[in-house]
């Protein structure tokens, strides 16, 4: 029987999901990216959703035309020389990186909202993203598309009643202190943004470009993905702008600011962000697996490295999520430019 192809809107909600995970949800990439620099921070996500956009079609048009299984076919279509090779064991290492950031991003929410102990989350996100990727690539997406849509009515939701009763105030939202030294202006961050979003991403993006139902619906999806994720980031920056002072050092912000509305509103957006917590998680180990591994196919192999890489991340996540989102991501994305230069390149053509 042939496959079913995955429309649009699945290729926009895959493309969300996949870019949303600990640091978005939980608030901490926005801080450190966007609010920190004030009103300007909204221009900083207007140019990360038009760069969204552009090089979500650009992956995903490639890996339809390529048939990608994973960020391989891609590298070596943009560039095939030594500039490839670094790019892929970049993408390679920060896919890793990625996991172990959600893994430890979990550990910090059982932390702060349910006072457990943060290794009881890491193990939890830990088992269950494993599990998942052992289903293969229809697996992940299912599991991917089918959170985002209460992510986002998660996000929007506790923003708005977040600025109704604290409306943002540019004139404090400024944070010299608070923020990475790496990010030292807002067109830079939204570069950076973007960048290390991307190279989690491409492991998803390809393949998910192959099992698009046409260029058309690649192209609507990067549209409306792109677009998803910027309504995201900028109700996201209004709710923290309006609370700077209290949520600067915590690691969850964005559980702080649905607590203000009520126990339970705090409760539901926790079990959201677990959950959008672990698509990501999903889509990198799968991503840093498939690049090892043949995981199209369930084997003993797969299901060996699926294991080992899975505790790696488990011991790595103990470093602390706000350090890993502070210093680990902004590295990656200068790695990542250059990757983003080469995709300008090889997509030309088919913008």
């Amino acid at each position: 029987m042939k496959k079913k192809k995955i429309t649009s809107l699945k290729v926009a909600a895959t493309y969300i999901g996949t870019v949303v995970g600990a640091g978005f949800a939980t608030g901490q990439e926005i801080l450190q990216f966007f609010t920190k620099f004030g009103i300007m921070g909204l221009a900083g996500i207007l140019v990360s959703t038009i760069m969204f956009i552009l090089f979500g079609y650009i992956i995903m048009d490639l890996g339809k035309k390529l048939g990608a299984h994973s960020h391989l076919e891609i590298i070596k279509y943009s560039d095939n020389g030594m500039t490839g090779k670094i790019i892929d064991s970049i993408i390679t290492f920060f896919l890793f990186g990625s996991f172990t950031s959600m893994i430890a991003g979990t550990g910090a929410l059982f932390i702060q909202q349910f006072g457990l102990t943060s290794l009881m989350g890491n193990i939890l996100m830990a088992v269950i993203t494993a599990v998942t990727v052992l289903t293969g690539i229809n697996g992940v997406i299912n599991s991917i598309s089918f959170v985002v849509p209460f992510l986002l009515a998660a996000v929007i939701g506790t923003s708005l009643f977040s600025i109704t009763g604290s409306p943002p105030d540019f004139t404090s939202s400024l944070v010299p202190s608070g923020g990475s030294i790496i990010i030292s202006n807002w067109l830079l961050s939204s570069i950076l943004y973007v960048s290390y979003n991307i190279i989690i991403s491409v492991a998803i993006l390809g393949p998910l470009g192959a099992e698009a139902k046409d260029r058309r619906a690649v192209k609507i999806g990067a549209i409306l993905g792109g677009l998803g994720l910027g309504l995201g980031s900028v109700m996201i920056f209004l709710a923290l702008s309006g609370n700077i002072s209290e949520i600067i050092n915590l690691e969850v912000p964005m559980i702080y600011v649905a607590g203000k509305i009520s126990y339970p509103a705090q409760l539901a957006y926790a079990v959201v962000l677990i959950a959008e917590i672990y698509t990501t998680a999903v889509g990198s180990l799968y991503g840093f697996v498939s690049r090892i591994t043949n995981i199209q196919r369930f084997s003993l192999n797969s299901v060996l490295i699926v294991t080992l890489t899975t505790i790696a991340a488990l011991l790595a996540s103990q470093f602390g999520f706000s350090n890993l989102v502070k210093y680990y991501y902004p590295l990656v994305g200068y790695g990542g430019i250059v990757f983003l230069i080469c995709l300008l390149r090889t997509g030309q053509d088919n913008i």
